[in-house]
């Protein structure tokens, strides 16, 4: 429905839609006639960012995996070079060069400017002196100087400034490849190409100059760092070195392996003495019990003197022994060791043979083995308690070793960090020397030439420009659409009011529309003077609106939908007989649709009655200048039957006084009048102010059975008509709908 009704507003702007474009393609055509023609110059360089030009791969050969850029890296790149190239210095350059050449050239681009050709001789060598200064220095000109600003104007003038050039300049990457195109066109294909050439060349210079600075920059950051680097790795070595120097610890963990080797092969040897021991005791033990408690004192007493030197080199033996293994089992303390050994043995020999002549003679092996079982397991008992105290010794110092070792890792790790850190920005350094002495990647691999004329815009603008406006046109018609929130057809009322309409009717634009003809070819029976008088009343009052729609039309319309509208109003009556006729607003029509409809109603032989209920403003009875009033009737001044004497339309006006109707009469003594009129009437017709009145219209609705409301068209409902609306949706069934009128066909 929306779409609908936004289609018949195209259909009544159609010749806007088409004159609108055709205006402005013309309009277009007269401003372009003039215009120039263009030349485009392209050139092309190579960046050598990507994996398969030749700079990329000798990057990758020297630095390794960092040559070798990822995708975005690549694009990033190649959108910090465009970028660069679009920097307001390097088109500065190319300004300077144009106007240097325009300066001093026989063939210049451009024709002089209105500004240019005001120059002396010698503002025009001040010029050239300028520009070939700030040209040489790469600078833009300082624009609060004013013999700068003058010579940036005379750019601005030649149209070589930034503005001008960069408009027409076009750079960007072709695809995902190596290559930069550099696009531009202007009214000289001499002026594209060196545009196009010099822009290239002084790109490339200032984008070596800068990148060689910030790699100077960087090698020589790098260098210094790596110099801390390197110094901060030789203090924590010289540490590490101060501290085993002054501990007195050289190789920490060659010194923690000897002392566990020595721990156990010292527990070893203690667990080897102390079977000996268990061994020796044994043997002894079996050797006395060989012997009767005679002989052993025999023995005992005979080899005192002996024995005492024995004992006595046992005693040496075992602090020979405990030496021994104090110095970690010396070669030199074993040889002692073993010659006492040897003097031992021939101590024992000796007291062997005093037994030679005794009666024990027969035992001198068991004593002699006795003797040296006894002195052997002195030495394991005493080697026992010797290696006890050495494993003591040596767990002491393992012991004494572990703080060492702690700080000697921690000054290892500190050491293994730095170099890792020396390393990394050695490497780094050695990189950005090696790149420091490569060249730029970028270059020019196809300068640009003199291009031909492009074809013409011309027609191009004048084509946009007729769909711009017929674009813009249909934009303005859909947004006063969209905003647009008037009432226009009956649906529209319908769903906003959500109560039905019981008809519409038409616009009335012209004068010669005649009640009096409009149901003459279908009246039945003659027409009365009174039902002449009413429907010249209509007439007048339609003819105070003019137009120019023909008299056939407006007649035929006006009275289809008046038949229309009719058959719904008695439908929805339901056996009312009187019905109220108000508005939201004055001026929305209801007096001519009360008397279209009294008139339409006659034309079914019904014997109507039209009340002027209006004391505000009473119209009808000044149109019609009736007999009598409603005052009189309420109040019983006149009676039923001098109502009903007009014939089939009677009217009862009213006296234009400044009251309300129940100030005339009470409720009940009205409602029983206006029941009387049933008796004679098949209708009657109250027109009542608006309901912008609030009583004045409210009290009428009281006292009738049906109430309808006139609505005019073409208006949006105010925050007040919806507290009237909801009034009348709240009359308990009185209200019967709505009846639009004024509707723009």
């Amino acid at each position: 429905m929306e779409f609908t009704k936004f289609i018949k507003i195209l259909k009544k702007h159609k010749y806007g839609l088409v004159i609108l474009p055709i205006l402005a393609m013309a309009l277009t055509l007269f401003l372009v006639r003039k215009q120039p023609n263009y030349y485009a110059s392209i050139s092309r360089l190579s960046a050598g960012l990507t994996a398969g030009s030749q700079t990329a791969q000798l990057a990758q050969q020297l630095l390794g995996n960092g040559g070798d850029m990822g995708e975005s890296k690549i694009n990033q790149t190649f959108s910090n070079v465009t970028q660069t190239m679009q920097l307001k210095i390097v088109f500065d350059q190319v300004s300077y060069q144009l106007m240097l050449h325009d300066l001093t050239s026989n063939y210049p681009f451009r024709p002089q400017s209105k500004l240019m050709r005001e120059l002396n001789e010698n503002a025009i060598k001040h010029a050239i002196e300028m520009y070939t200064k700030m040209y040489n220095s790469k600078q833009s000109f300082y624009l609060p100087d004013p013999d700068q600003n003058g010579l940036n104007e005379l750019i601005k003038s030649m149209k070589y400034d930034y503005e001008d050039l960069k408009d027409k300049v076009k750079i960007y990457r072709v695809e995902n490849s190596d290559f930069i195109d550099v696009y531009y066109e202007s009214d000289n294909a001499l002026l594209s190409a060196f545009v196009v050439n010099t822009l290239c060349k002084e790109f490339i210079d200032y984008y070596s100059n800068l990148t060689q600075q910030n790699k100077a920059k960087a090698t020589e950051f790098l260098h210094d760092l790596t110099q801390q680097k390197k110094d901060a790795l030789n203090a924590k070595m010289d540490s590490l070195k101060n501290y085993k120097i002054h501990n007195k610890v050289m190789s920490i963990n060659d010194q923690i392996k000897m002392l566990l080797g020595q721990i156990a092969d010292m527990e070893s040897k203690m667990q080897i003495a102390g079977k000996e021991v268990e061994s020796n005791q044994g043997a002894i033990n079996a050797i006395d019990a060989k012997f009767t408690a005679q002989e052993r004192q025999y023995m005992e007493s005979k080899m005192t003197s002996i024995n005492q030197e024995i004992v006595s080199i046992q005693e040496q033996l075992t602090t020979l022994n405990d030496e021994y293994i104090r110095s970690n089992f010396d070669k030199g303390v074993k040889a002692k060791l073993d010659a006492m050994r040897q003097l031992l043995e021939q101590k024992i020999n000796q007291s062997s043979d005093k037994y030679i002549t005794n009666p024990l003679a027969t035992k001198e092996n068991l004593i002699a083995q006795k003797l040296k079982l006894e002195t052997d397991l002195e030495l394991s008992k005493n080697s026992i308690s010797s290696y006890k105290n050495a494993i003591a010794e040596l767990k002491y110092k393992l012991q004494s070793l572990a703080p060492s070792e702690a700080a000697i890792q921690s000054y290892e790790a500190d050491i293994s960090v730095a170099t890792n850190e020396y390393q990394q920005v050695q490497s780094k350094y050695d990189q950005s020397a090696m790149q420091l002495n490569s060249t730029i990647p970028i270059k020019v691999i196809e300068p640009a030439l003199p291009g031909g004329k492009l074809p013409s815009k011309k027609i191009v603008l004048v084509a946009v420009s007729g769909v711009i406006s017929m674009v813009l046109y249909l934009l303005i018609l859909f947004v006063l659409f969209y905003l647009d929130d008037s009432i226009k057809l009956a649906n529209d009322l319908s769903n906003k009011t959500d109560t039905k309409v019981l008809g519409w009717l038409p616009t009335i634009k012209t004068s010669m529309l005649d009640m009096q003809k409009l149901w003459t070819v279908d009246t039945i029976g003659p027409i009365n003077s009174e039902v002449k008088k009413l429907i010249g009343t209509a007439t007048s009052e339609i003819k105070k609106i003019s137009g120019n729609i023909p008299t056939y039309t407006a007649n035929t319309e006006f009275k289809k939908m008046i038949r229309a509208t009719r058959f719904e109003i008695n439908m929805a009556l339901m056996g009312g007989r009187n019905l109220v006729v108000t508005s939201l607003e004055e001026g929305e029509g209801k007096t001519l649709v009360a008397l279209s409809m009294v008139s339409a109603f006659q034309m079914m032989n019904k014997k109507v009655l039209l009340i002027d209920g209006n004391f505000l403003n009473p119209g009808i009875t000044m149109m019609t200048q009736p007999t009598y009033y409603i005052e009189d009737y309420l109040v019983g001044k006149i009676t039923l039957e001098q109502v009903a004497a007009g014939g089939n339309i009677c009217v009862l006006g009213n006296k234009g006084m400044d009251v309300s109707l129940f100030e005339i009469n009470n409720e009940a003594e009205i409602e029983q009048k206006l029941l009387e009129l049933k008796d004679i009437f098949d209708i009657v017709f109250i027109e009542a102010s608006a309901m912008n009145t609030l009583n004045q219209s409210k009290e009428w609705g009281v006292v009738a059975d049906r109430v309808m409301c006139v609505f005019e068209a073409n208006q949006s409902i105010t925050h007040e008509m919806k507290d009237q609306i909801l009034y009348l949706k709240t009359m308990e069934g009185k209200f019967i709908g709505w009846i639009l009128n004024k509707v723009t066909k």
